[in-house]
């Protein structure tokens, strides 16, 4: 008899709340009618009556494949720039600033100090490109990116 007033009352819950699962159901019941059913009783009515939700499968996240990076023809055509650190022993770090030519890997400069503001990356790929004569059309420069 009293299963029954249980059937009765979770089939009208599940009627206007479709997204609830049992423990949702349950908690309304207790809280919010007054009813003091055991949840274990209550569940196996709730199953009884194939009221479980249908577990949904994640849905997969397409990665897509980066773009193959197109490879040089000539020194000085594309340069990557990398930023680099690493503490030393009196709780300060070092930072530098590499300058790689893609064609040859020659490392057309290294940058050391504490501190690197942008001001001086741009002085010093400047002053690269003054060396090199790399002011001419079609020049790239990459930065590395972390992967």
């Amino acid at each position: 008899m009293e299963n029954e007033e249980i059937a009765d009352r979770l089939l009208r819950v599940t009627g206007c709340h479709r997204n609830w699962g049992f423990l949702l159901c349950d908690f309304y019941l207790r809280n919010a009618k007054g009813f003091g059913w055991n949840h274990k009783r209550a569940y196996r009515i709730y199953r009884e009556l194939e009221l479980n939700l249908r577990i949904k499968p994640r849905k997969r996240l397409v990665c897509e494949m980066p773009k193959p990076r197109s490879v040089p023809q000539a020194i000085n055509e594309v340069w990557s720039m990398d930023f680099m650190h690493d503490p030393l022993a009196h709780e300060r770090s070092i930072r530098t600033l590499n300058v790689i030519d893609d064609f040859n890997r020659e490392a057309l400069g290294i940058e050391v100090d504490f501190s690197l503001p942008s001001e001086r990356v741009i002085r010093t790929l400047k002053q690269h490109m003054e060396w090199r004569a790399a002011s001419r059309r079609g020049f790239v420069v990459t930065t590395a990116r972390n992967t």
